[in-house]
């Protein structure tokens, strides 16, 4: 199990898609970089919003890309010193919202290779459990069904994000009320087609049934993912 820090971003409302994403890529990406600590990092550009294979209605969640980081010390992410202020006041010129979650990471179906995960679909989900579950009953569950996702043809990879800390405002603490959202799904198919013969084969229907039984809400992106380390 790993820790990750994870932005779930939006960009400036006048800013064009394409504009941020090359942003993002070329110049905060490269910035990020240099942080002390840093083993990992990637950023997921989101180029599509449909809810395939999943019979829950969208939530109002809206971002444009997650951000991925493997921390020594998520505590301190940027380290001291000027960087720490770079990064901020680049977000401030670019970003609209940032919301960050700390997660603890669990890999159910091994993830492909990175010369796989260049061609392949990926697709990144947010989470709520059912209002009547607490955290730990979410999370118990949740391990029963990585078991019924392992029984779906088509999973080229599977990981399991659970949210630890949530922070509306970088760097402030928020509760669980400002951002219910109980954890990130990250999921890879060869292609959108396979995803859909995924969720509409009998194990898919199944997982889904049980998916239901947990889960309130799920709000589905797909990703282009960028490795910048």
């Amino acid at each position: 199990m790993s820790t990750v820090r994870m932005g779930l971003i939006s960009r400036k409302p006048d800013w064009s898609i394409e504009h941020f994403q090359q942003h993002w890529l070329n110049h905060h990406g490269p910035l990020v970089k240099n942080a002390p600590g840093l083993s990992q990092y990637r950023q997921n550009h989101v180029v599509d919003r449909v809810q395939r294979g999943i019979d829950f209605a969208r939530e109002p969640w809206e971002f444009d890309g997650f951000s991925q980081l493997w921390l020594s010390d998520p505590g301190k992410p940027f380290g001291d010193g000027e960087l720490p202020k770079q990064i901020r006041a680049d977000e401030k010129h670019f970003l609209g919202t940032l919301n960050i979650v700390t997660v603890e990471q669990t890999t159910v179906v091994d993830v492909p290779s990175d010369e796989v995960r260049c061609r392949v679909k990926k697709r990144m989900s947010l989470i709520r459990r059912r209002p009547e579950l607490s955290e730990q009953d979410f999370l118990n569950e949740w391990k029963v069904h990585a078991d019924w996702v392992c029984t779906m043809p088509g999973v080229l990879g599977y990981r399991q994000n659970a949210v630890v800390q949530r922070e509306v405002h970088k760097g402030v603490p928020a509760s669980y009320d400002d951002m219910p959202i109980d954890g990130i799904v990250e999921f890879w198919f060869e292609d959108a087609d396979s995803l859909q013969e995924a969720f509409t084969s009998e194990a898919g229907l199944k997982t889904m049934a049980h998916a239901k039984t947990f889960l309130s809400g799920i709000t589905a992106f797909l990703v282009k993912e960028h490795r910048i380390i």
